[in-house]
């Protein structure tokens, strides 16, 4: 009988949710490892390659114990890039399970999935996304980066129906980076632009993981 089929784990903890709308959040982390882009910018390097070999049933044990101390209702399946793994069999787990799904990707690759929350996070220097996601992302991230242009951020905003969030995120807390997600944002009230925010990585600003 073959063995089971594994994911690459990159790690797996407990926190609250930093980032987007769901800032605050407690949250289960489950962290891919591997990545199509590998910007120069990433604060989780460390998830660019290697991972352990984990079973659903492996994730789901350690998600169980989490929970023990940490009952919380969300899962968010980030990286890396989770879709570059077949992580189907993981969500329905987990919703069967009772749990409710965030995932985060780049928004390059598409999978069908149960997934309860779409946070897509458009990279430099395409900032390409499939179409799919024009429908399905419940909110857009976009990192403030020294290749971020307003012209980028209009072409983002008219891709995206005017009901999805658009969030500017500063870069890893630098100064410069607030500075420009704020002329940033100015410019997309002057522009008319609708529905996009300046928001911080709240768990920085906490100093939790």
């Amino acid at each position: 009988m073959p063995p089971p089929p594994t994911l690459r784990i990159s790690e797996i903890f407990a926190s609250v949710q930093g980032e987007g709308l769901r800032q605050g959040e407690p949250t289960l982390f489950v962290r891919t490892a591997g990545c199509d882009l590998r910007c120069r910018f990433c604060d989780t390097k460390t998830a660019w390659k290697g991972g352990a070999p984990m079973t659903v049933g492996d994730i789901l044990g350690r998600l169980a114990r989490l929970r023990e101390r940490f009952p919380a209702a969300w899962v968010c399946l980030t990286g890396g890039e989770p879709f570059l793994q077949d992580i189907g069999p993981l969500v329905t787990a987990l919703k069967r399970e009772g749990l409710r799904v965030q995932v985060e990707t780049n928004g390059r690759h598409y999978r069908a999935l149960e997934a309860d929350w779409r946070t897509v996070s458009p990279k430099p220097p395409s900032y390409a996304v499939s179409r799919e996601y024009r429908r399905l992302a419940a909110e857009v991230k976009i990192i403030v980066t020294r290749e971020l242009t307003f012209e980028v951020l209009r072409r983002l905003r008219g891709f995206f129906p005017p009901a999805t969030p658009l969030i500017l995120q500063p870069q890893s807390r630098r100064k410069w980076s607030a500075a420009k997600g704020l002329r940033l944002l100015g410019g997309s009230l002057r522009a008319g632009l609708k529905n996009i925010r300046l928001m911080t990585q709240a768990h920085k600003e906490l100093g939790l993981k």
